[in-house]
């Protein structure tokens, strides 16, 4: 498989028009304008975000000028997309907050110094400048027909619940950002289509340019639900290598095969031996820890990533206290509640409880049961993976 061919073929679900069509452009040898935007929504990409910024850096490395764009104002308004009421509006510090760490994060995947540096833009660049007359005359290109015609708002409709005016607004001022920048290419996951799609029709009656837009798939798990934060299920990009490493042990099986597609530079047909070796019986952990391994080190270096396959090793195989173990220094009034959220082993005190509960946290080997006991040094284990020492100040 050359290089265009896997560019247009791996972690790819549609091209629009065609796949014929943007190939025969690309084998002329013209070089074109990508992008992918990002609504900053959220301080951390994960490893569902990975699937695009793999595909971004493929274009990136075939030559061709790539634009990272943070859509720090459709962030503001919230992407409607699945949504089944309406987004609570973020401000412009809240969204340039979370945005602040985004090409530190981006940068682990894309080049933005040297030869052929991705370029980063900010939407609000020009929709915050686009007057009420000018907003008016070009929202006329977009059709009242065309957006109702969305599942979600269809079955908002049906089920009596409200459709706000931004929602509208939204596929039209993502669409507007491909006529801003004169793209020949966007690229977003397959949730993104309807939106991508207004871009493209923006292009063509306002640019008379055709945009070819390549959706790539979801990461989801064994029931279909994306891996993100929207489920609740994030595996953060700047997550510790070891705890990145644990996270993708813990994925469904049947994550493998796509995880290596989407998410690593293992050639395919290495991967189509993993898929006959698993259909045909074979113990998936060996292929699992490939999988944590390639992309641990994608992330980090390879150092970290035989690091943490050593961790996970110790924790998981032999039931040993990590080596690496993270250090805390507690107050004598931190009760074994306190440090757990302090360390983001659990989301709240209930689900502390519910732990403790299952005989799930243990401190210095012995099993935790008060979680507001004041917490003494020594290592405090949480469900099977978690491990801290805990000091005191």
């Amino acid at each position: 498989m050359d290089k265009i061919e896997e560019l247009l073929t791996r972690g790819v679900e549609k091209i629009i028009p065609s796949k014929e069509e943007l190939e025969k452009v690309l084998r002329s040898g013209k070089k074109l304008r990508i992008y992918q935007g990002f609504d900053p929504t959220s301080p951390e990409f994960h490893i569902g975000h990975m699937v695009g910024l793999r595909k971004l850096r493929q274009w990136q490395d075939l030559g061709h000028e790539v634009i990272f764009l943070i859509g720090d104002f459709t962030g503001r308004i919230g992407d409607p997309t699945g949504k089944d009421k309406t987004r609570v509006p973020l401000t412009k510090a809240q969204v340039l907050e979370n945005a602040k760490t985004y090409k530190e994060q981006a940068a682990k995947i894309l080049r933005f110094e040297g030869e052929n540096a991705v370029k980063i833009k900010h939407n609000s660049e020009w929709l915050d400048k686009i007057p009420a007359p000018e907003l008016i005359r070009l929202t006329s290109f977009l059709t009242f027909q065309q957006v109702i015609e969305r599942d979600m708002f269809q079955r908002r409709l049906s089920e009596n619940k409200d459709i706000s005016i931004s929602e509208f607004l939204y596929p039209f001022m993502q669409g507007y950002d491909s006529v801003e920048m004169d793209v020949d290419v966007e690229v977003g996951g397959n949730d993104q289509l309807f939106n991508m799609m207004t871009g493209r029709d923006l292009m063509h009656k306002i640019k008379k340019k055709n945009k070819f837009v390549m959706t790539t798939p979801l990461l989801t798990d064994s029931e279909g639900k994306k891996i993100g934060k929207t489920e609740g299920n994030v595996i953060a990009l700047t997550e510790k290598p070891e705890i990145l490493y644990s996270q993708i042990m813990a994925l469904p099986d049947d994550i493998i095969t796509k995880g290596f597609e989407y998410l690593t530079d293992v050639p395919m047909e290495e991967i189509e031996e993993i898929k006959k070796s698993l259909k045909n019986g074979e113990n998936p952990v060996a292929s699992k820890k490939k999988l944590a391994f390639e992309i641990v080190k994608q992330l980090n270096s390879e150092k970290e990533a035989e690091a943490a396959a050593e961790n996970f090793r110790k924790i998981v195989q032999d039931k040993e206290t990590p080596l690496n173990i993270v250090s805390i220094k507690v107050e004598d009034e931190t009760t074994v509640s306190d440090a757990i959220l302090k360390m983001e082993f659990a989301s709240s005190k209930s689900e502390v409880k519910r732990l403790a509960e299952q005989k799930g946290i243990t401190l210095n080997g012995k099993t935790i049961e008060g979680i507001d006991q004041k917490i003494s040094e020594g290592i405090l284990k949480v469900g099977k993976k978690k491990f801290v020492k805990i000091t005191k100040i």
